[in-house]
């Protein structure tokens, strides 16, 4: 099946200068969600790890699935002050502002392998703060998982440049 032609492609959004590359479109169709959620099981399958870990909020729609299907435990990595319990916090800067994400306390264990799921790395801001926070918990990322990698944003190659694996379903041009 070809994804991309289930990604809807929103240019200037959220700001002038971006062009966004929108899942909804992929997941209110219930073949393509089921043909990405089929494929990002068969990834993780492939890796050894603990737990997954989700990057709020569209990540959330596939890590579930994985979660679920492998039965690991699923660890939400959330916005700044989403999360009741005490907290590690990372912030970082995106492509259109800053902003932290944050992981409860008592989500990870010392040395256990973390896959982190989301939906897209463009600049790679986010998936470089999820992945300190798995370490400043004590863990290690296993790998990352995306459904689109924007491969002209240096996002993907950054953090394979720090020794992270990453995997992604499909690609597009990130302007």
């Amino acid at each position: 099946m070809d994804l991309k032609k289930y990604i809807r492609s929103i240019p200037d959004y959220p700001k002038k200068g971006i062009l966004f590359r929108d899942i909804t479109t992929l997941i209110k169709n219930a073949d393509a969600f089921r043909y990405t959620n089929d494929k990002i099981i068969e990834l993780a399958r492939k890796i050894e790890f603990d737990k997954v870990a989700a990057i709020e909020s569209r990540g959330f729609v596939f890590a579930s699935t994985v979660s679920y299907q492998l039965n690991k435990p699923f660890i939400l990595l959330r916005k700044k002050n989403k999360l009741p319990a005490e907290t590690y916090s990372v912030d970082f800067t995106l492509e259109y502002g800053d902003a932290s994400i944050e992981v409860h306390k008592d989500s990870i264990n010392q040395k256990e392998k973390i896959l982190i799921i989301d939906d897209l790395i463009a600049t790679g801001g986010t998936a470089l703060a999820a992945a300190k926070l798995i370490e400043i918990s004590g863990g290690s990322v296993a790998s990352f998982i995306f459904v689109i990698n924007l491969f002209d944003l240096p996002g993907n190659k950054m953090l394979k440049d720090k020794g992270y694996n990453t995997e992604s379903l499909i690609e597009f041009p990130g302007h």
